[in-house]
């Protein structure tokens, strides 16, 4: 059978892992054991006394000495399961009874008993919770409301000889104001070495963080610096103190610095910069200084004290020169890469304006031979005038096209906003694609719904936007298919749909949808010819007029292209059309830094 009293380290060691893992709570659990063995050793101490004492017919220290013992191997049992709480409340009430037997065995108020209760709620604050320290006080208030009962009323009392009473009340008051100072000891000794623990591990991880931590007075002297510091500034610690840190300071940012220093020692505020600092380098020859650059991150030490004019401040810094040298890196190639992209522009516009005259030229020409206007062709001469006048209108299709995609992108397309029936644009577009249709074999069917309301945009872009959709949709549909388009109202918007039968895209093409010169057959194996322009333009004259392009595809049963136009027509006005976001979108380049020029002089 396991003794009362072999409660060993290892076991205290498990309960502080089961419970919250602070030492002071370890500690706390130690004290109610040894709290619990104080009122066995004593109670079994007193057991022959209280015997010999109960043959003389006193039968209160007896009954005193059979709670202490019973209390104490009781609330050691309750330990030993782990339940603490209950372990402390039984120690606490075992304290009050007490009192309350020796106030009602003593006819005088302010006796030995009451003394006793009082300290029970002493030792609830030291060892319960906030529940268990509530009830203390009201246990208490009733045991002096019994014991000024029992005084003011004269109550008959425990009959007890009063030397035996006085023995009795001293060694119940002795034991219990052991207990409680033994444990207010304990409890004060948990918390030191607590505390002790707490600053040594803020120590070890102040020397050991990553980045440098600075602490200051609310003077603004350095009262310590970690050994990190002398890795980030190439110096010894105590080379930081005085002027040695401000010093360090890149001369255009000590502004910077000291009004960010300021509001944190003054106002109380948190601030983080971005400051050149400079590095020493033991081991370079040069004696031009070495500046990087260090994110300072300054916070007050708020104290309770309301009075507190300047706070002590605690600096972390952190060296982001790598940081600062791939964003200048990044800007300088997001310019690069603008230029590029203006460059590109300016080269379609010039390329398209050049080939535009003279294909003019070839078309108007190649149509006049055509046409028998110089003189009649023989049938071969005619077919090649044919074949040349068909390829230069090509030609003038695709450079028609490569000025409208570099304008959106320029974001210089502009729209001439005006209301127009959307639903008359509709019979002009199957005119300009019915030869391709019959090439192709195409069947082209409206469907237009009744009272549709007036548009408000730009007539043209909307034409342009109709026949790409048709000329994909028949290109792409298989000889004999349909193309339907589709025409209605959906809410606030005129929802216009291009279906076809034909060969459909897969998923992956279709989250690519957009793209200049996408095609969903790359390579020169393709079947069909284009250039990958004519849904790029959709989406850009779509996007112009904050509408939506949606597309549903599979692969074998065709396609359906839906666009959806505001009724009250784009956000933007007419004149600022020439600030409209570009089709793909591009973050705005970062301002230059002078950090560069410098950093190359400084070196």
């Amino acid at each position: 059978m396991r003794s009362l009293f072999s409660f060993g380290a290892s076991k205290e060691m498990s309960l502080a892992i089961a419970g919250t893992g602070h030492r002071p709570e370890m500690l706390r659990r130690k004290t109610l054991a040894n709290n619990s063995r104080i009122a066995i050793i004593v109670s079994a101490l007193m057991m022959p006394l209280a015997v010999y004492w109960l043959v003389t017919a006193a039968i209160l220290p007896i009954v005193l000495a059979a709670i202490g013992l019973g209390s104490g191997m009781v609330t050691l049992a309750l330990h030993q399961r782990q339940r603490f709480e209950d372990a402390a409340a039984g120690q606490v009430y075992t304290m009050l009874a007490l009192g309350l037997l020796l106030t009602l065995a003593d006819s005088q108020f302010g006796d030995a008993g009451l003394a006793i209760a009082l300290m029970a709620p002493v030792l609830a604050s030291l060892l319960g919770r906030q529940t268990l320290r509530r009830q203390s006080w009201m246990m208490l208030v009733g045991v002096l409301a019994l014991g000024t009962l029992a005084s003011t009323f004269v109550v008959p009392t425990i009959p007890l000889p009063s030397h035996i009473l006085l023995a009795t009340a001293g060694v119940t008051f002795i034991a219990s104001v052991g207990v409680v100072i033994h444990t207010a000891n304990r409890i004060n000794a948990a918390y030191e070495v607590y505390d002790k623990a707490q600053v040594t591990a803020y120590r070890h991880l102040i020397e050991h963080v990553q980045d440098a931590v600075i602490r200051f007075s609310s003077d603004g002297e350095v009262l310590l610096a970690s050994r990190s510091s002398e890795t980030l500034f190439g110096c010894r610690r105590y080379e930081l103190t005085g002027s040695g840190l401000g010093e360090r300071l890149h001369v255009l940012d000590r502004p910077i610095y000291l009004t960010a220093f300021a509001d944190a020692n003054q106002g109380g505020k948190s601030r983080v910069i971005e400051v050149r600092m400079r590095q020493d380098d033991p081991r370079s020859a040069s004696s031009v200084p070495h500046f990087i650059w260090v994110e300072i991150s300054l916070s007050p030490v708020i104290d309770a004290d309301p009075s507190t004019i300047r706070y002590e401040v605690v600096a972390l810094l952190r060296d982001i020169t790598d940081r600062k040298d791939n964003e200048v890196a990044m800007a300088e190639a997001r310019r690069v890469a603008e230029e590029a992209s203006i460059a590109k522009s300016r080269f379609l516009a010039t390329i398209g304006h050049e080939l535009r005259t003279p294909l003019n030229a070839v078309v108007g020409f190649s149509e006049m031979m055509t046409s028998g206007i110089g003189g009649e062709l023989s049938t071969t001469h005619r077919e090649y005038a044919g074949l040349i006048h068909q390829s230069g209108k090509h030609l003038l299709e695709v450079v028609r096209m490569l000025l409208d995609m570099s304008k959106i992108e320029a974001g210089k397309f502009e729209l001439q906003t005006e209301p127009f029936l959307v639903q008359d644009i509709i019979e002009p577009c199957f005119h300009m694609v019915e030869s391709l249709a019959k090439e192709r074999g195409v069947h082209l069917v409206p469907e237009i719904g009744k009272a549709l309301p007036m548009l408000i945009g730009d007539e043209r872009a909307c034409r342009q936007v109709l026949l790409n959709l048709l000329s994909n949709a028949i290109k792409f549909s298989h000889p004999g298919g349909t193309v339907t388009v589709t025409l209605k109202r959906q809410g606030q918007s005129v929802n216009l749909s291009v279906s076809d039968r034909g060969v459909g895209m897969a998923p992956e093409s279709l989250k690519r949808i957009g793209e200049p010169f996408f095609q969903a057959e790359d390579g020169l194996a393709r079947r069909y010819e284009g250039t990958g322009l004519g849904l790029s333009i959709v989406k850009g004259l779509v996007d112009l007029h904050d509408g939506t392009l949606r597309a549903m595809s599979e692969i074998g049963a065709g396609t359906t292209m839906t666009v959806l136009l505001p009724i009250n027509g784009p956000a933007i006005k007419t004149d600022e059309t020439a600030t409209v976001t570009p089709l793909r979108r591009e973050p705005a380049a970062a301002p230059d830094t002078p950090w560069q020029v410098e950093k190359r002089k400084a070196q």
